[in-house]
């Protein structure tokens, strides 16, 4: 506590807080000026919470703090009840409860920064469903929806630019390229602007070339809106695939099960998650636990030389001894009801082994499916993008074999009947050469008759004057019947727009009485709209009010809960106690020889006297092999010796008769 205390003065005293307080002064503060601190704290990180306490009611400087602090995600230690006194604790300035919030605050003053800043945007203000109704509701909310989608992605790209690692001297540098660069284009358009203005019509051509480029931009915004549309309408179908595909299966399950099947299914699965929540998760979580605290332990060791791990390991083999030892009294008891249990005990293990085999199996092989579906729903959405289709199925598939049959005999004839165009083709062209020839030599023929006679060209001038004179006829009743269209075209435009101003009338006087109905109507909008939202704001503070207060009472519930569960499980382990207790009173009081043997005190006195004595003949042992010890080891020496002496006595024989052996050989 002193140390919490030590780290909220230091940081008190120093900026941007400047309160020049030591450890007396401040543990010496009223509950109104700890509560002040605590304000001036929570306004350092969020400047909405500027405020003086003395002119505020304590019931509002609570909710106003606890809102903040659970906007920050501040924790209170303890359970459900140390809420409600965490909350009673801060109305009247509490220094247990004070203490941790400013030491929790001071300790990541610029992260809460961070967070209360952000949660003044991305706090997302819920509409209830039957005002979303109302049209201009729901633009609104979605108006409001996409904005704040826009800040996250805003905020992410400050973010990123502010740990990108850019330096000033860079972006400095990159600035001045760009204004050089602009001056260049300014000077650039100067020119181009000089040069246009000697072209005739230059106006009229930069206001086309600028609606040209007013449309080109729309173009490419229409084909962005057209392209996301696209994809928005892809994934509307690929939402609307799956869901039809679940309720296809759904039905299909529904349709041959039965009620009694499917609660039977439920019911294992229910199992099988409650026995993964109650049995194995816990396991692996404490199992974990445990692995980590040894190695927190380990890193928190120093450095361990040759000599700690030989006596690491002198003391691993004492005690792997004494585990020994136990084992063999174990061993050497014998009892039959331990015996049992042991053989009960084993028995379950082994289930439990397999029930967990059987779980993870069960576990990966549902994994196993979801990557499986994932898998191949990654694959049809591949072969859509890629064909633009559906992946069918079943009949179908059958379906547009049949077709793509049908098509293919019908593609054979149409190849068909195209090799034989191609061939008169051929020949059509061919008759058109021969033709062309023909012509060319009549034309040649003309020509040096022509020149003959001295009238060269007579025949080429006659042809241009007889197109000439078809071309002035056809273009002479071309502008008769423009100059009729046109005046018939007027008539037909003056009635219309005569027939369409009488139309207008009466619709043109509904539409100004439409129109100030629709300004009425706007202002009283306008009225209901800033109604609902001041309706909205208190129901809004309600609300999260009435959120808290079920937050902390379901808390509380579950406190119980848990107290009702381990008193119940207290009271039958003490029942049980008791029920041996009266047992064991029972037969050690009972006059039956029978039932007193069968006591826990009598078992533990005849095993305690078998000791005795088993402890008294090993001690007799003992004292007679040491009584022995001497003579036996004298006796056994005199053996060795004896083993000895013998061993030489028949390496001198063997000896003596190999060199009887060689002296018989050389005779």
């Amino acid at each position: 506590m002193s140390d919490q205390i030590k780290f909220i003065v230091d940081n008190l005293n120093k900026e941007p807080f400047r309160k020049n307080y030591n450890l007396i002064t401040f543990d010496s503060l009223e509950p109104m000026q700890l509560l002040q601190v605590l304000n001036d704290v929570l306004a350092e990180i969020d400047p909405k919470q500027v405020v003086d306490i003395r002119e505020e009611m304590p019931e509002q400087t609570a909710k106003r703090m606890l809102s903040l602090l659970g906007i920050l995600k501040y924790r209170p230690p303890g359970n459900a009840t140390d809420m409600s006194t965490f909350r009673q604790g801060l109305v009247i300035g509490s220094k247990p409860v004070i203490y941790p919030v400013l030491h929790w605050l001071l300790q990541r003053t610029n992260e809460l920064k961070k967070r209360a800043y952000l949660a003044r945007f991305l706090i997302k203000l819920e509409v209830p469903s039957e005002f979303l109704q109302d049209e201009t509701v729901a633009d609104t909310n979605k108006q409001y929806e996409e904005l704040m989608e826009a800040f996250k992605t805003l905020h992410k790209e400050c973010e990123q630019l502010k740990t990108s690692g850019f330096s000033t001297a860079e972006i400095r540098r990159d600035i001045s390229a760009m204004e050089e660069e602009k001056d260049q284009l300014v000077k650039r358009v100067e020119r181009l602007k000089k040069r246009v203005e000697t072209v005739q019509n230059h106006q009229r051509m930069l206001k086309i070339a600028r609606q040209l480029r007013v449309e080109k931009e729309r173009e490419e915004f229409l084909a962005q809106q057209k392209q996301e549309q696209k994809n928005q309408l892809f994934h509307a179908v690929q939402r609307l695939q799956r869901v039809q595909n679940q309720l296809k299966s759904m039905r299909h399950a529904a349709a041959d099960a039965k009620p009694e099947s499917l609660m039977k299914r439920l019911e294992e699965e229910i199992k099988f998650n409650s026995y993964m929540v109650t049995e194995k998760f816990p396991k692996e979580l404490e199992n974990k636990k445990k692995e980590l605290h040894f190695l927190q332990k380990v890193v928190s060791e120093p450095a361990m030389g040759h000599s700690d791990l030989l006596e690491l390991e002198s003391k691993i083999n004492e005690i792997n001894a004494q585990v020994n030892q136990l084992i063999e009294k174990k061993m050497m008891r014998n009892e039959p009801i331990e015996g049992k249990l042991s053989l009960y005990r084993q028995q379950a293990s082994i289930i439990s082994r397999k029930k967990e085999a059987k779980a993870e199996e069960l576990q990966e092989a549902k994994e196993k499916l979801a990557s499986l579906e994932r898998e191949a729903s990654v694959k049809t959405n591949q072969t859509r993008e890629l064909d633009g289709a559906e992946v069918l199925k079943g009949d179908e598939f059958k379906r547009y074999v049949s077709k793509l049959r049908s098509k293919s005999t019908v593609f054979k004839k149409k190849h068909q009947i195209i090799a034989e165009f191609k061939a008169e083709f051929g020949l059509l062209q061919r008759t058109e050469e021969l033709l062309k020839q023909r012509h060319e030599n009549v034309q040649h023929q003309l020509q040096t008759i022509e020149e003959k006679k001295g009238i060269s060209g007579y025949s080429y001038t006659q042809e241009e004057l007889e197109r000439v004179s078809a071309l002035k006829s056809e273009v002479d009743e071309m502008k008769g019947r423009t100059l009729g269209d046109m005046s018939e075209m007027v008539k037909k435009l003056n009635s219309l727009v005569s027939e369409k101003k009488s139309a207008l009338a009466p619709v043109i006087k509904e539409l100004r009485q439409l129109r100030q109905k629709c300004q009425e109507l706007t202002q009283e909008c306008d009225e209901k709209k800033s109604q609902y939202d001041s309706c909205a704001a208190g129901l809004e503070s309600n609300r999260s009010k009435l959120e808290q207060e079920v937050r902390g009472l379901r808390e509380e519930c579950l406190q119980e809960e848990s107290k009702y569960h381990y008193t119940n499980c207290m009271i039958k382990n003490l029942e049980v106690q008791l029920r041996r207790a009266t047992d064991e009173m029972k037969a050690y009081v009972s006059s039956d020889q029978q039932e007193k043997r069968k006591a826990v005190r009598e078992q533990y006195t005849k095993n305690i006297a078998e000791q005795e004595n088993l402890g008294k003949k090993l001690r007799e042992k003992q004292k007679a092999i040491r009584e022995s010890h001497g003579p036996n080891m004298k006796q056994a020496k005199m053996w060795r010796d004896f083993e000895q002496l013998m061993e030489c006595k028949k390496q001198c024989f063997l000896k003596q008769q190999s060199q009887t052996s060689i002296g018989q050989e050389r005779l």
